[in-house]
């Protein structure tokens, strides 16, 4: 039996920067949720595929936020 792959496709994702954004940035991160507290802010969602992950960051990167931490979390 061939041992599946689970690290493609569409997964969950927390996404931590530095830098305060507000709820109005969520339309520019597709519509995923995002929450500041302070000088932190957490990027949360659905992203479809690697490629749109690679996407996601180079948005961050354009923004010029300096990235804490990328983690695949389990679906809530």
């Amino acid at each position: 039996m061939a041992k599946q792959n689970f690290w493609y496709g569409a997964a969950q994702y927390r996404i931590k920067v530095r830098g305060a954004l507000g709820d109005q940035w969520s339309d520019w991160f597709d519509g995923m949720c995002i929450r500041s507290e302070g000088a932190l802010t957490t990027i949360k969602g659905s992203i479809t595929d690697q490629s749109a992950l690679y996407g996601m960051l180079a948005r961050i990167r354009d923004l010029g936020l300096p990235l804490i931490s990328v983690e695949r979390v389990e679906s809530d």
